[in-house]
């Protein structure tokens, strides 16, 4: 396949915006929308082609059950704040967690742990491109073991991000960007 120039793509990355999960609503992105979407969010560097990461689809009634669990576990613990920190994860209509598992190779994990990172900014980019809202956030329950074990990951697999899709109920705001200029040097010998 030939690569060509997307004047549209580029002008697309210039306006990108996270949606705020808390205004994100039905409905969601369909079946067909949804495997769109997760083929999309596949197609990443992968150095190795070890595919090092999975998703686990949190479809709308999956994903009420999944923050119930982890709202017993807050609370299980007299933890407040750590329950209403789940109001970005139950918002949303729809949430697809981005599992890093990284794999015995000669690739560095740095190299596959990024791959993952990578999902996760495919996915938010392909969600937003289809029209949707999306947000990729991470929170106590993507750290916590007992959060880990209740999503079903297994021995050396970590969140990488969940990505939160619906709709928007308002227009994403803008946010102060960096000024990439600072960031950037030059090598030279």
């Amino acid at each position: 396949m030939p690569i060509t120039a997307s004047p549209e793509v580029l002008d697309f990355l210039a306006r990108r915006r996270s949606a705020s999960a808390l205004t994100l609503t039905s409905p969601g992105p369909e079946a067909g929308e949804l495997d769109v979407l997760l083929r999309l969010a596949s197609r990443v560097p992968d150095h190795g082609k070890l595919t090092p990461w999975r998703m686990i689809v949190l479809e709308p009634a999956a994903k009420t059950e999944f923050a119930a669990r982890l709202e017993a576990l807050a609370l299980g613990r007299n933890d407040a704040k750590a329950a209403a920190k789940l109001a970005k994860l139950k918002t949303p209509p729809m949430g697809v967690a981005v599992i890093s598992r990284p794999r015995p190779s000669e690739i560095p994990e740095w190299e596959q742990l990024l791959s993952s990172a990578v999902v996760c900014a495919n996915l938010l980019y392909a969600a937003t491109a289809m029209g949707y809202g999306a947000n990729w956030i991470t929170d106590w329950y993507a750290y916590d073991p007992e959060a880990m074990t209740i999503l079903g990951l297994e021995a050396g697999e970590r969140v990488a991000g969940y990505v939160l899709i619906g709709t928007a109920k308002e227009p994403p705001l803008e946010r102060d960007r960096p000024d990439w200029t600072g960031l950037v040097s030059r090598w030279s010998a």
